[in-house]
């Protein structure tokens, strides 16, 4: 785990008319402050990365598909500078991650359809606040090829 990554299960609740997936609450233990939500799509095999908020606590979940959610953390003062984290995470296994500033991160769909990622973010987003990376740049050791483990 990268200092300060939450992984946090997410309930589904499920009958005959369909199913309601929670998120995230203001009375959450994990819950910071409301700044935005938005939803993101991925097609398969499609790369969203890298970027990372100098202020910005990111708070995803995916409720459609799946994606591999990939995390790096270069922060200098962090107990786990230099590790990588990656989580498979949608219908599948339907958590919600918190992201805290500073740690880059980026997502590829997985399967054979578009992936819904959903962000409740704890600031309004700002141009001034990201910074982005190509996803196959030198800097963040990390291959997105698929791996046969």
């Amino acid at each position: 785990m990268i200092e300060g990554v939450e992984v946090i299960q997410l309930k589904k609740i499920c009958d005959e008319r369909g199913k309601i997936m929670h998120m995230l609450k203001c009375n959450d233990k994990h819950f910071n402050k409301f700044g935005e939500i938005y939803f993101s799509t991925v097609y398969p095999s499609v790369i969203k990365g890298w970027h990372i908020h100098k202020e910005m606590e990111l708070n995803y979940a995916v409720v459609n598909g799946m994606i591999k959610f990939v995390l790096y953390d270069d922060r200098e003062n962090s107990k786990t500078k230099g590790e990588l984290m990656e989580i498979c995470m949608g219908e599948d296994n339907y958590c919600l991650v918190k992201v805290p500033p500073m740690v880059w991160n980026g997502f590829m769909g997985l399967g054979t359809k578009e992936a819904i990622v959903a962000n409740c973010a704890s600031l309004p987003h700002s141009s001034d606040e990201i910074m982005r990376k190509d996803p196959f740049t030198k800097d963040i050791p990390y291959d997105w090829k698929l791996k046969h483990r």
